[in-house]
């Protein structure tokens, strides 16, 4: 059974969805590092919200850990490369809170608009400053939309709704979706000229890190009001601050900071600015529904190997992976095989499927082949980290899919670039579930692949098959099954034959030197 930590505090439908689910759990939140280190080597599956950080220390003691997942948007305390290198799928629920924030986003904007958060602490202290609070309309301004994903969308249809003008910077954003959401697509530069009001809804990247810089600030439209409900650091607060101040930048408000808890910040007191404690995703809908979404994603994971809303593997539905499973393994097996075979000899793969397999989605079938490929320089390789190692030894990867019709109703065909020449492996399903060889560097031949495995390449001449067996029963090994290609008759022959036991050093040296006997590799599968 698979046993999940909830270590952030969270709705219990969480935690009651994985016990419906078969799959055993702990509510322990407001641990510390340590505290969290000394324990985690127990647990599979890791919900957080923003409170835990798993770190790369953190990650390295979690033993049995494979899927962390976050419990809203943002994966800041999430260490992805050390996750992905440590074959842990990580997760996050993009939709959950996305109402909630955009709602969030445009309650900012109003409060900005019409100064209500000191117009309020003014009439509460027993003023009536009706000439000091002059606010403005939202009507016919100009929203500038800095990020036009999920939530972005949603604020700009919500923008529309009030009657304002959409601008939209994303670079990710096509013409034609632009057009969908009813708002301009602009650079940059026109955004800051142009904007009335300006709304960041991007991820923090390098790219991103204080994209309202100072020098950006001071490109934007005197009198501009700018909110913040994405993630801290996408502004310079330092400069944000002299902006206010200099009366350039009208009003800001925000809801994330770039250090959290801000308990201080030299924003604080300044006219014009507004903060909130990262309430973007805080409503009784919204954390619900993001406690449902993990819950079902990492039971989803852990019990079926369906992969929702990853950020370190390519997606694969709870539907979609028991279809997906047999071709799996098949290019699990035939990655294995070429990367046994050739090794560091390998500098790039493509990965062709055609029939049926061409019908899938090919990226887990890929993700699939690089594991067993890259297995060979490392026993805790995943279908998570494959992708990551085969990057960092700086192999090219490419994928083909065929519409053509072939010899087989569905085929799997690996070909790895080496400094001889390019050389192939394929495979297929047999009865739409067994695994099957049939073809290897270019000799047709049907075999499982499966255990302890000889493979040989050698002279097809008579006597050859006897001396073999000879050689392997006076060494005590016993032949389970045998499958036998060649090129033509008394040219070049390829045998692959499971084993019982190991074949060590010393007897694969024996074969070698039988006569006829061009190599000898030892195969696990």
């Amino acid at each position: 059974m698979p046993k999940v930590l909830i270590s952030d505090k969270m709705d219990p439908l969480a935690a009651q969805i994985f016990r419906n689910r078969g799959i055993e759990v702990d509510e322990i939140t407001g641990k510390t590092k340590d505290e969290l280190i000394a324990m985690i080597g127990k647990y599979d599956g890791l919900a957080i919200r923003s409170a835990t950080k798993v770190t790369k220390d953190v990650l390295a003691a979690a033993t049995n850990l494979k899927v962390v997942g976050r419990a809203g948007i943002g994966v800041d305390n999430v260490d992805i490369p050390a996750a992905s290198a440590k074959g842990v799928v990580v997760m996050n629920t993009p939709f959950g809170n996305s109402i909630t924030t955009a709602e969030h986003a445009i309650a900012l904007m109003f409060a900005l608009a019409r100064d209500l958060p000191e117009a309020d602490k003014s009439t509460q202290a027993g003023k009536w400053e009706k000439n000091r609070f002059m606010g403005v309309e939202v009507t016919n301004k100009t929203l500038g939309l800095i990020g036009a994903g999920n939530i972005g969308s949603i604020v700009a249809d919500r923008a529309i709704g009030l009657k304002m003008k959409v601008a939209a910077y994303d670079p990710f954003l096509t013409p034609e979706r632009a057009v969908e959401m009813g708002v301009e697509k602009v650079t940059l530069e026109e955004l800051l000229a142009r904007a009335d009001f300006i709304t960041l809804h991007t991820p923090l990247t390098d790219s991103t890190r204080n994209i309202l810089s100072k020098e950006n600030l001071a490109k934007t439209k005197k009198g501009v009001r700018i909110v913040n409900c994405a993630r801290g650091g996408l502004i310079d607060e330092a400069a944000l601050k002299e902006a206010l101040d200099s009366g350039h930048v009208a009003g800001a408000a925000l809801d994330v900071f770039v250090t959290e808890p801000a308990t201080e910040s030299p924003l604080f007191g300044t006219p014009g600015f507004i903060s909130t404690p990262h309430l973007g995703a805080s409503t009784n809908e919204a954390q619900v529904n993001v406690a449902i979404q993990v819950a079902e994603q990492m039971a989803d994971f852990l019990l079926s190997g369906g992969v929702t809303n990853a950020l370190n593997m390519p997606s694969l539905s709870a539907d979609e992976a028991p279809k997906l499973k047999p071709y799996m393994a098949l290019a699990e097996h035939l990655g294995g095989l070429v990367g046994q075979l050739e090794g560091d000899a390998i500098k790039g793969v493509a990965i062709e499927v055609e029939g049926a397999a061409a019908e899938l989605n090919q990226k887990p079938i890929t993700g699939a082949v690089l594991a067993g490929l890259m297995r060979v320089y490392s026993d805790t390789v995943n279908m998570v980290n494959a992708p990551f190692l085969a990057k960092e030894r700086g192999l090219d990867l490419r994928e083909v899919r065929h519409d053509r019709e072939g010899d087989y109703s569905t085929l799997v065909r690996v070909t790895v670039t080496t400094p001889e020449g390019a050389k192939s492996v394929a495979g297929t399903l047999f009865a739409n579930a067994e695994p099957r060889l049939v073809e290897i560097f270019g000799v047709k031949v049907e075999a499982d692949l499966t255990g302890e495995m000889l493979y040989i390449v050698n002279v097809d001449a008579p006597g050859f098959i006897g001396r073999l067996g000879s050689t392997l029963g006076e060494a005590g090994v016993n032949i389970g099954t045998f499958h036998l290609g060649r090129r033509s008759a008394g040219g070049e022959a390829v045998l692959l034959l499971s084993v019982d036991t190991p074949v060590d050093d010393a007897l694969k040296a024996k074969i070698a030197q039988l006569p006829g006997v061009k190599s000898a590799k030892a195969l696990r599968f």
